[in-house]
């Protein structure tokens, strides 16, 4: 059985007739072919799936496409602006942040997240913001330092 689900994504209004049973994450990418959120554990595990629902992290590959209805929904396809990166994009793309890509939507969308509740955030709170997304190809250093460009880039834009 399906069940239209109208919500807005990336800022543009949709809807959707997806069957009960699809995740967030499933109408995205086979529906909307919105395929910068990664299909990784199906499980909650890995973070490859993060989207921001009204503002707040979530992991798509949990989250019923019937949650989202009347939210407004956010994806890595939705973060740059008017042909602009994002701050968050810029920084991991400056700092050589990630490797094989595959956490890198996740990734991104969890530190946005951290960015527009903490602009200045410690070490420790983008540790604990980051703590859901998991990368196999880097040691994190580089992704803490992405974080820390990206907060000094929207301090001051001239950076």
């Amino acid at each position: 059985m399906k069940q239209l689900v109208a919500f807005e994504i990336n800022g543009d209004p949709v809807e959707v007739a997806a069957p009960v049973h699809h995740t967030l994450l499933e109408v995205l990418r086979y529906g909307l072919g919105l395929t910068g959120s990664k299909q990784g554990c199906d499980k909650g595990d890995c973070g490859a799936c993060t989207v921001l629902v009204d503002g707040q992290p979530v992991l798509s590959c949990l989250t019923l496409a019937v949650a989202a209805r009347g939210k407004q929904v956010v994806t890595i396809e939705g973060l740059a602006k008017n042909g602009r990166l994002d701050p968050v994009q810029d920084a991991f793309d400056r700092c050589g942040a990630l490797q094989c890509g595959f956490c890198q939507s996740g990734m991104m969308i969890s530190a946005r997240a951290l960015l527009n509740e903490h602009p200045c955030p410690t070490r420790e709170q983008t540790k604990l913001a980051l703590s859901g997304n998991l990368c196999r190809c880097t040691g994190y250093t580089k992704i803490f330092e992405a974080v820390d460009a990206a907060a000094l880039q929207e301090a001051d834009p001239k950076a």
